[in-house]
């Protein structure tokens, strides 16, 4: 039988490229931030499903970005590669409380939620932009074009993040 988690993460998926698509590139807050919204599905994704799964939802929800985006499998790239380091970065900000079976995202404290939305992004943006990018002599703008939509990403992350949570108080 199918759960219903599997509806929320199919949900999720579409809804996150949806939004992204439509709303998120079309917006130009001070002619360049365009905040990237979709990683909320990896931040999202349920910690003990099957890896090579996940690597491959990841890759196809970057590869549907590109398309709709035309941006030449740059989000393809950055979202498998957070993907693919996500227990690391989990290993990190959580301890190794996380491999356990009943750790929730929803029950880890709001500053290691902060920390682990703001690694995926900052990897993320620091992948994307230096492929975007590609060259040494544009550091300066990677780094600003990271800096500048991350923080519009992690700002409009966790109001996501605060406005769906599962968890009420």
């Amino acid at each position: 039988m199918i759960s219903s988690s599997f509806f929320i993460n199919i949900l999720r998926f579409i809804l996150l490229i949806l939004v992204q698509v439509l709303v998120f590139n079309r917006l130009n807050f001070f002619g360049f931030i365009n905040p990237m919204i979709y990683i909320l599905f990896i931040y999202w994704y349920p910690i003990k499903e099957n890896r090579t799964t996940f690597l491959i939802i990841s890759f196809i929800l970057g590869f549907l970005i590109d398309i709709f985006s035309d941006t030449l499998a740059i989000n393809a790239a950055a979202t498998i590669t957070i993907a693919y380091l996500r227990p690391t970065i989990m290993r990190f900000v959580f301890g190794v409380n996380y491999e356990f079976q009943s750790f929730k995202l929803n029950n880890s404290t709001k500053a290691q939620q902060f920390t682990f939305l703001a690694l995926l992004i900052v990897i993320h943006h620091v992948v994307f932009f230096t492929l975007e990018i590609f060259s040494f002599a544009n550091s300066l703008l990677i780094i600003q074009k990271t800096f500048a939509i991350g923080l519009a990403s992690l700002i409009l992350g966790l109001l996501f993040s605060t406005l769906f949570s599962t968890k009420k108080e």
